[in-house]
């Protein structure tokens, strides 16, 4: 019997372990969790609101975003634990002891400002945190990538990152150094801003994770043997940090509780609810539904889009989709809420994910009879593009300045090593040398270090980059330092058309369909973006898949390198570099993946 089928056919949904079991200090997934405000009130309030006037459809977010003064801190000490999100008794890296870690909230405008405390031990590594989405116009070397804006953070040292929450709405943090974040180091991140649709009640953040019991370097170790078999599945799905799992199917020897507890959601009736979807995983594509309940799309990553329904939202890893749900069952009702890792877009053991909604008079711990939602899963894409129009309207170059064409291909090196290639090239980090100080320094040309795949775009006004993907699986493409535009993107080469040419999807990460193998051979298909170079720095491009980024799928965008020249860069960032060097001078870092 499946896990599903087990849940499906138990009396009620009483959880066998306690919330600091599962998920230590989090509340998420919690009847306790706390509802989101409108924005935050212990600030200044102009004209009512933290950022006056501003609307969605009166400003330009990338030109005229607010600066409010006001300074949101946070602290974070990271180190190794156990929980039993799922009741596998699992070894992970917690933020403050809790997972998914600490929910930052702010404002539109404000500055956060988080202090990092590397305490993980037992083995030690470093780290670096990544702020998903942020533009980082003012200090692109808090964009948290080591090896490009930073070395990373020492075992037992601490980084402070500051950086204005330049952009609104739903998204997350987690670790850029190898594949760390699939061991847990993640989190929410909420910024405040103008609403572009009316709702009653913000039920916050949900992250949607696939799940691994067996730690993250031990995964790559397995990935990137030599010789090494075929991709491994996720052995889980979880909702805010939470499912159950058949115990039968546990590591041998590891603690494994069942009924360990599902998510728990609370609806109003007659109300409307924003939820906000996050795809945190580490590999599989998302189909979220709610049984019985239709959802309105009001934006697509940090982009508020024009609402539309839909019964299926489609997240692959690092996107985010903000939706609203009227409550118009009954006040005694429970209904699933449901995550399905896609059977064709996702590799996984177990991929449906469960957690409850419940009206207000309905038994807490009850059992929903409710029905799943059918839909169609045979496209690994995203929504259609017609359909995901932007609500402030912005024209891409009808030429761009300069074009880039990359090919994903899969190639194997002079040690039978498994890698990806973006035009025959896999990507290796340097963490001792991160591009962003050189650029400053004026060295933006490497041929020494091709690996380092740098596309130098110069002072171009304008980029397009055309991606053909020539392997048959997806990849979430995400462009750091920017919200694109997709111009195009599906199965085949692109024929030059421009889905709604005068205001296209803009967004920071975009599904890249699978190749296609057929009689006359392979099918690729194609993934057109651009952007205006308005912020020199040297950005990532990767797919957002971790293993994927673990096995070299990655490029830099270095923009403007005579204006990063210019940059006066904050003597912090030099000093993590001499403490990186001291420390790996006698602790060599076990980099066995790309390092990012």
């Amino acid at each position: 019997m499946s896990i599903i089928a087990s849940i499906l056919q138990g009396a009620t949904l009483l959880s066998s372990l306690t919330q600091d079991a599962t998920n230590g200090a989090s509340l998420l997934g919690t009847l306790s969790a706390p509802v989101l405000p409108d924005f935050l009130t212990n600030n200044p309030l102009p004209n009512g609101f933290p950022w006056s006037t501003d609307t969605v459809s009166n400003t330009n977010p990338y030109t005229q975003s607010p600066k409010t003064g006001v300074i949101r801190p946070y602290d974070f000490t990271i180190q190794r634990g156990f929980k039993a999100p799922d009741g596998v008794n699992t070894s992970v890296i917690l933020i403050n002891g809790q997972f998914p870690g600490p929910t930052i909230q702010a404002n539109w405008g404000d500055t956060i400002q988080v202090t990092v405390h590397n305490k993980i031990s037992g083995p030690e590594e470093g780290t670096a945190l990544h702020w998903h989405g942020i533009l980082q116009k003012e200090r692109p070397w808090f964009d948290g990538v080591p090896a490009v804006q930073q070395c990373p953070i020492t075992p037992g040292k601490s980084f402070t990152y500051s950086f204005k929450a330049d952009l609104y709405g739903t998204s997350w943090y987690h670790s850029h150094y190898s594949a760390q974040y699939a061991g847990g180091i993640l989190g929410p991140m909420i910024i405040y801003g103008p609403k572009n649709a009316p709702y009653d009640i913000d039920l916050g953040p949900i992250f949607l994770t696939d799940y691994y019991h067996t730690e993250y370097f031990k995964l790559i170790e397995q990935l990137l043997a030599p010789n090494g078999g075929p991709p491994f599945p996720s052995d889980n799905n979880l909702i805010n940090g939470k499912m159950d799992f058949d115990c039968s199917k546990a590591p041998a020897g590891v603690s494994c509780t069942p009924n360990a507890g599902l998510a728990k959601f609370e609806f109003t009736t007659g109300k409307t609810h924003r939820l906000r979807l996050i795809n945190g995983g580490s590999e599989g594509t998302q189909r979220f539904t709610i049984d019985n309940h239709t959802m309105t799309v009001i934006a697509n990553d940090f982009v508020p889009v024009k609402p539309y329904e839909t019964n299926v939202v489609t997240l692959g890893i690092g996107q985010r989709t903000d939706v609203l749900v009227e409550a118009t069952g009954e006040a005694t009702d429970a209904v699933w809420m449901r995550s399905d890792l896609s059977k064709n877009c996702a590799i996984a053991n177990q991929p449906n994910a469960l957690a409850v909604i419940y009206y207000p008079m309905a038994d807490k711990n009850a059992k929903p009879t409710t029905t799943a939602t059918v839909y169609d899963d045979t496209n690994c894409g995203n929504d259609p593009l017609a359909k995901t129009v932007p609500i402030f309207p912005i024209k891409p170059p009808a030429t761009a300045a300069t074009t880039q064409t990359i090919d994903i291909t899969f190639g194997v090196n002079a040690s039978n090593i498994s890698l990806w290639e973006m035009n025959g090239s896999s990507f290796r980090a340097n963490y001792n040398n991160p591009l962003l100080l050189l650029a400053n320094q004026g060295n933006t040309s490497y041929p020494n270090n091709p690996e380092w795949n740098v596309y130098n775009f110069g002072s171009n006004s304008s980029v397009r980059i055309i991606v053909r993907n020539h392997i048959p699986a997806p990849h979430p493409m995400h462009l750091h330092g920017h919200n694109f535009w997709v111009l195009s993107e599906g199965p085949g080469d692109w024929d030059g058309t421009t889905i709604n040419p005068d205001n296209p999807q803009r967004r920071d990460v975009q599904l890249l369909q699978p190749a296609a193998f057929g009689p006359s051979g392979v099918t690729p298909s194609h993934l057109v973006l651009a952007f205006n170079q308005d912020n020199p720095g040297v950005w990532p491009f990767h797919c957002h898949i971790a293993w994927h980024v673990s096995a070299g799928l990655y490029v830099n965008v270095m923009e403007r390198p005579a204006d990063i020249a210019k940059r006066q860069i904050p003597s912090i960032m030099a000093q993590t570099c001499r403490d990186w060097a001291e420390y790996t001078n006698t602790n060599l870092p076990n980099q066995i993946d790309s390092g990012l």
